[in-house]
């Protein structure tokens, strides 16, 4: 990630306009990554690529995929709690991750002491690097103090993930022809920070427990800190912090009027429902692949090589989308998406009910194929939502908004794992008791066919065209509410120099 760092341009350095792309051949494809990286420094200034990747790529890729092996281990091991337990634990601790809206309210009327943003890049890398210390150096935590520690850090990768959105949001508004970019950008760096995370993951469970690994989060923490301090943005020295409620106000109006939009509020409903009905039953997926004796009784090392290679899969499906499927319509890209979850989720079943060995493929070879599949699919339904829903802010409030549709999608994320663990403990699925997990698997392929139904709510129109209507985007609530955009990243260099 560093070298991908260093080549991008500073600020005055631009990249010089007569500069020649090749146009054919090896060349030509290995270097389409470099020219892409370019133009969209270019274009969108080259601070804003370097905080996308500090954000996306370190805090919630890799220290997302120590995290999450981490966590399994820590309640699987540490803990001991049940399958159906760990299922519900996972969805309060991404409770933070619903109240985005109120993080991205925060950033976008409050400044703290005359700024929008670094403060709560501050706060954010702070906090992460508090919780995981806490849980890093108690060795026998209650699991409601654990919740807790937990529910805090997952708070401080939201906190982050809602600043940088709100940056995202404002240039996709400025520049929406390079908004299925930017979320590539993010796709992409969020792919490879996984990827290296997991492939990690698994070796440092085994070498320092899953608490070293909280241990070791504190560096992604750390560098959102950093993110914090580099950050350049004009200081509003004359803002009234009497208007406070004014600014609340104004903005919870212009996001009335705006989901009151048909085009706004028919998509917001088909994000949630076709989350919250594609039942999440990881869980038990895990403790069946680590502890039942007629599993396959993988390895922590096995198990992080599976997710490292799972990822390489979600950074495919994120290739794919940027250079073959960005420019077709969200409503035909998610029905096809919806059909090949469907078809993966019966992978599954394969594996669960031994048909694999039948055929003569090992346990290894076939999860790796399960994991890559799941994860491209995954992402390929992701990348139109996301597309879509940056396309559905309306300027001034966009961090809140966006903040807003994704909350809207983790709550369909939690009712998922919630629905999942209670079809874990309906069906007696435990720690030691996998023999109606074929069901548990089964009941949550028949109910990924669903969402298709419910396509009609997704507008079939050009993803690079605007969505919003005018009444929307020229209203009074809106116009009260808009912000300077042009935020930056100060280089390491002159804020040294300005000591």
């Amino acid at each position: 990630m560093m070298g991908e760092e260093e080549r991008l341009p500073t600020h005055s350095d631009e990249v010089q306009e007569n500069e020649q792309q090749p146009k054919n051949g090896i060349r030509s494809s290995c270097c389409a990554p470099v020219y892409w990286f370019k133009m969209l420094a270019k274009e969108l200034h080259w601070s804003f690529v370097f905080g996308v990747i500090i954000v996306y790529g370190m805090s919630q890729g890799l220290g997302g995929a120590l995290a999450r092996v981490g966590t399994e281990y820590y309640m699987k091991d540490v803990q001991k709690v049940q399958p159906s337990e760990a299922q519900v634990y996972s969805g309060i601790t991404s409770i933070p991750w619903i109240v985005k809206p109120l993080w991205g309210l925060l950033t976008d009327v409050v400044p703290i002491s005359g700024y929008q943003r670094r403060p709560y890049f501050v706060f954010a890398g702070s906090l992460g690097v508090i919780a995981m210390l806490f849980l890093s150096l108690h060795k026998e935590l209650h699991i409601v103090l654990a919740l807790l520690a937990l529910t805090a850090g997952s708070a401080s990768v939201a906190i982050a993930d809602v600043t940088v959105d709100a940056c995202v949001a404002q240039k996709s508004g400025s520049h929406p022809s390079l908004a299925a970019d930017m979320q590539s950008l993010c796709a992409l760096s969020s792919s490879i920070g996984a990827l290296v995370g997991f492939s990690f993951s698994g070796i440092f469970v085994h070498l320092i427990g899953p608490q070293g690994v909280y241990g070791l989060l504190t560096i992604p923490a750390g560098l959102v800190f950093i993110v914090g301090i580099l950050l350049k943005e004009p200081r509003t020295s004359s803002f009234a912090y009497e208007q406070i409620n004014q600014s609340f106000l104004n903005a919870g109006k212009a996001m009335w009027k705006t989901l009151k939009c048909p085009d706004v509020w028919r998509p917001c409903l088909y994000m949630y429902l076709s989350f919250s009905l594609s039942l999440n039953i990881s869980e038990g997926m895990f403790y069946w692949a680590t502890d039942s004796e007629a599993g396959p009784s993988f390895s922590k090392e096995i198990i992080g090589y599976v997710m490292a290679i799972g990822s390489i899969g979600s950074l495919l499906g994120a290739i794919l989308y940027q250079y073959g499927l960005k420019d077709y319509p969200f409503r035909d890209l998610l029905f096809w998406a919806q059909i090949l979850s469907c078809l993966s989720g019966m992978l599954d079943l394969v594996l669960v009910l031994r048909w694999n060995l039948n055929l003569m493929i090992p346990d290894y070879f076939f999860v790796v194929i399960d994991a890559s599949v799941s994860q491209m699919i995954g992402r390929l339904k992701w990348m139109p939502l996301l597309v879509l829903s940056s396309k559905l802010c309306p300027p001034g409030i966009e961090g809140t908004f966006f903040a807003l549709l994704m909350s809207i999608d983790n709550a369909g994320l939690l009712t998922s794992s919630w629905l999942g663990g209670l079809l874990l403990h309906i069906l007696n699925v435990t720690r030691t008791e996998f023999g109606n997990f074929w069901l548990a698997i089964l009941i949550r392929n028949v109910l990924r066919i669903s969402p298709l139904f419910l396509l009609f709510l997704v507008p079939r129109t050009d993803p690079n065209a605007s969505i919003l209507p005018d009444e929307v985007l020229n209203s009074k609530e809106v116009a009260e509410t808009r912000a300077p955009d042009n935020v930056e990243l100060v280089a390491l260099v002159e804020s040294m120099d300005g000591r």
